[in-house]
């Protein structure tokens, strides 16, 4: 249940409001961001609130029971406020956001209508929407631990304990040439076998993508060594650009065992049965089932 400030609650009585709604945003990096849908820049909470930016919100739509309630955001991207690279290069993944109803002529006059998260963006042009996910979506997330035949942590991490700065594990590199959006040769990692860095992590180190990394789809070694990304870079790598990358996993307790030694380590169930299992069913014939009893 919301708590309206009583003088706010005599202005919308009264007939006559001077509203609107403003937007805040917290990235994962804390960067805080405020924008609203008024025609003048509204300061909330110590938070300058920008106008201008086009940006509009949906009605939000709430739902019975525990279904994620969602609503939409869109506005225009632009360099000083919310830009492109900064969309493309994930900073606004997963950040929170808060939206207010404010009135404008006294901004301390506001209510808190609803909470959640950024969820899927779509661009068209210099246009963007993003998909704001209320906070029942954190009860559809996956918590605890899931029992599965490959390894539950993440390579590197304090319950897999693989050191990844180990010269073994990284390694530094620079593109040579580019053959695709998100495929290029590198120079520097011929002393790695073919595949070492597939599911690994590549992180430039200069270059107008300095800063940022992505996970390697699929490392190559035939003659050159090639790489390709999951996903594109916010700005075209080119010839010259320096990177680290690290070991990927596949998280299977050969993997484990063969690469990293580590399978005192390894947090999966390797013998668990599988589907197979399940389905499976006695065969007439089969060893141990001619219908002959035996005696110990």
């Amino acid at each position: 249940m919301r708590t309206i400030p009583p003088a706010l609650q005599a202005k919308l009585d009264s007939g006559v409001t001077t509203l609107c709604r403003c937007w805040l945003i917290t990235r994962t990096d804390a960067v805080r961001q405020g924008f609203t849908d008024h025609d003048e820049d509204v300061v909330l909470g110590g938070v300058t609130c920008r106008a201008g930016t086009g940006l509009s919100g949906s009605e939000a739509t709430q739902k019975y029971g525990l279904a994620v309630d969602s609503s939409e955001l869109s506005g225009a991207l632009a360099d000083d406020s919310l830009n492109e690279a900064d969309l493309a290069a994930g900073r606004y993944d997963v950040a929170a956001v808060e939206l207010w109803l404010v009135d404008w002529s006294e901004p301390s006059l506001r209510v808190l209508l609803a909470k959640g998260t950024l969820g899927e963006v779509r661009r068209e042009g210099a246009a963007f929407t993003a998909e704001v996910r209320g906070l029942s979506e954190r009860l559809a997330q996956d918590s605890g631990r899931l029992y599965s035949a490959t390894c539950s942590a993440d390579l590197g991490d304090a319950r897999c304990t693989v050191d990844l700065t180990d010269a073994a594990f990284r390694g530094n590199g620079a593109v040579v040439a580019v053959s695709a959006t998100s495929s290029f040769t590198a120079s520097g990692l011929d002393g790695f076998d073919d595949g070492w860095f597939t599911a690994g992590k590549l992180s430039f180190t200069s270059g107008a993508n300095a800063g940022l990394g992505v996970e390697v789809k699929s490392h190559r070694k035939d003659g050159a060594v090639s790489f390709d990304l999951w996903q594109a870079m916010p700005e075209p790598i080119q010839a010259g650009d320096e990177f680290t990358v690290t070991a990927g996993c596949d998280k299977r307790f050969q993997t484990c065992h063969d690469r990293f030694d580590n399978v005192v380590n390894f947090r999966g169930f390797p013998h668990i049965p599988g589907n197979d299992f399940v389905v499976s069913y006695p065969v007439q014939g089969a060893p141990g089932n001619d219908g002959k009893s035996r005696n110990n």
